[in-house]
């Protein structure tokens, strides 16, 4: 078979792949219109009709098995929020879905995330392979972590704290859990005190409240690129704490990076983007009140060398009016007497 046949194969072959997924993906991207988001809720509230708290509550159809659906809950109000929030649920939840109770396989042909993913598991798939979390990988999936009912990606948010909250709930979520570090963790192996191997940084769950896991924990990527999915071992996370504490923070091309084109130098603080939410002594500074307060230090150290230099060059006249003070208190004595 020519070579070049295979090669105008395989292209039309990856040109179709991209034809396939092109819409999931652009229907992402584009707003609704109010008429198409009108018609999208419509048809997911038939499945949230069942898949919620009301469902479970008042079951609208009946035999149901409600043990089973108890677990298969979801909150229309947070699937609207995550990255998700303009598609139909058909659009992963699709064969086996229409009848009910749903076919028994029907999970099985489920859409994955690679199905609209691809070019980004690509990357991702190198990445993980170098990762902590790389012998797991019977164990993992994607929705292991990024629940694609919840999660919403750091450049669609503007608020640092939902993201650090997000983000480290599903770090958290297992290596600060027994339960739930027991599903994933190889056979024997019991969860490490996070606590305790975390004892070098100080205010350690204020830290967790702060920044994410991800910012020591992962290689540093290029300007633009995502975050990277190869979780570093403990001795080859970041522990320097200037990486974050200083002018040039590591939190500007980290947690801060979507927002940092938006302000960065407001009221003439470095890095205000950070101050705008946190205060990282180092990374927040003021050149103009940095020279202040070191002018007014100065200011202090010359008062005192003055002080000292007067006191010390004075000493000797000083030492004259004490004994003359002392002598005529001696005859003023004598005199009374």
């Amino acid at each position: 078979m020519p070579l070049s046949f295979v090669r105008n194969f395989a292209a039309f072959g990856w040109l179709m792949l991209a034809a396939a997924i092109a819409p999931a993906v652009m229907a992402q991207e584009r707003p609704l219109t109010p008429e198409q988001q009108q018609k999208q809720r419509a048809a997911n509230a038939e499945c949230f009709s069942c898949h919620s708290a009301e469902g479970l509550k008042a079951p609208p159809k009946e035999g149901l098995d409600l043990r089973k659906l108890r677990g298969l809950l979801q909150h229309p109000e947070t699937f609207y929020q995550s990255d998700h929030q303009k598609l139909l649920c058909t659009k992963c939840h699709n064969e086996g879905y229409d009848e009910h109770p749903h076919a028994a396989d029907a999970r099985e042909s489920t859409s994955t995330c690679t199905d609209c993913h691809s070019k980004k598991a690509t990357l991702i798939e190198a990445q993980f392979e170098k990762s902590v979390h790389a012998e797991l990988a019977d164990k993992i999936t994607c929705p292991t972590c990024h629940n694609p009912h919840l999660m919403r990606i750091a450049d669609k948010q503007s608020d640092p704290a939902r993201i650090v909250a997000q983000d480290n709930r599903v770090c958290l979520g297992c290596h600060d859990s027994d339960e739930q570090f027991a599903k994933f963790a190889p056979e024997k192996k019991t969860r490490p005190p996070i606590d305790d191997i975390h004892a070098w940084l100080p205010n350690t769950r204020l830290h967790w409240k702060a920044v994410r896991c991800v910012e020591c924990h992962t290689p540093e990527v290029a300007a633009g690129e995502m975050l990277s999915h190869q979780i570093l071992a403990k001795d080859k996370a970041e522990k320097d704490c200037l990486t974050c504490h200083s002018a040039s923070s590591a939190l500007k091309t980290r947690l801060y990076r979507h927002l940092v084109k938006e302000e960065q130098q407001r009221l003439g603080f470095a890095n205000s983007v950070i101050l705008a939410t946190s205060y990282v002594p180092g990374a927040t500074r003021h050149p103009l009140l940095d020279t202040l307060v070191l002018g007014a230090f100065a200011a202090m150290l010359l008062g005192l060398l003055a002080h000292g230099l007067g006191r010390f060059l004075t000493r000797g006249r000083r030492s004259k009016e004490a004994q003359q003070h002392d002598a005529d208190d001696g005859k003023n004595g004598e005199h009374h007497g």
